[in-house]
């Protein structure tokens, strides 16, 4: 398949270099449930995956400038974001959650009312976190470390709160004692693959490439493997 790529042979993937496990990660080479199904689509489409680390805040003018050719991290698909990329059908769906530190007494939404609540500006975590009512919002940019900031932030007591996906703070909480899941909210929030939206041939590619995969049962494979605890939430 000759498909028409930034750079030719590869698809070149809009990301950040943080620990977003089980999501994303590095640990010599990226791992985890998204570099492992774009491995497995860019091996459908004799492509070679090439990830540049960027701040989360760059993504899309990055795919703008056609510096790239996706954005493929942990991109929930918003009409906001739609003016500005195309969207390949969804390769999982998500809940949000809410970190707290361990020694708080924050177990539900209530338990906010007048305290910082922090996410990512502009997200669908901090639009969550709007709908708790009488909560003070703390809105992190989305630099290349917006992850460890905002979870260093809630160490120190900068906020009392941080809205989040909820894989990423279970696994934050796993490798923090001093941190805690609150409480999680099943949202299911789609997430997809952003594509300049005037290529319409790479669009239609990845969204057969993820169809196929979804059919063969790979799909599912790959999500078991590094999320085992959820049930893979895609019927076909």
């Amino acid at each position: 398949m000759n498909l028409k790529t930034v750079k030719p042979g590869y698809l070149t993937i809009a990301a950040s270099n943080f620990d977003a496990r089980p999501m994303t990660y590095l640990e010599g080479e990226r791992l985890g449930y998204e570099p492992d199904v774009a491995r497995a689509v860019c091996a459908k489409l004799g492509l070679e995956p090439e990830w540049i680390n960027i701040p989360w805040i760059e993504f899309y003018p990055t795919l703008a400038a056609k510096q790239c050719d996706v954005v493929w991290f942990n991109q929930a698909i918003t009409e906001e974001r739609r003016t500005r990329a195309n969207f390949t059908q969804p390769y999982g769906f998500f809940d949000e959650a809410v970190l707290v530190q361990t020694k708080s007494e924050i177990y539900s939404a209530a338990d906010l009312a007048g305290l910082r609540v922090g996410g990512l500006a502009t997200s669908t975590n901090l639009q969550l976190a709007e709908s708790f009512g009488d909560v003070e919002i703390v809105p992190f940019p989305g630099s290349d470390r917006v992850l460890p900031e905002m979870l260093e932030a809630l160490r120190k007591g900068e906020i009392d709160a941080l809205v989040d996906d909820e894989l990423v703070l279970i696994a934050a909480a796993k490798l923090d004692p001093n941190l805690r899941i609150a409480f999680s909210v099943p949202t299911r929030i789609p997430f997809g693959i952003a594509v300049h939206q005037e290529n319409l041939e790479l669009l239609r590619s990845l969204d057969d490439t993820l169809t196929a995969l979804i059919q063969e049962g790979k799909l599912a494979e790959i999500w078991h493997r590094w999320i085992p605890e959820k049930e893979f939430p895609i019927q076909w």
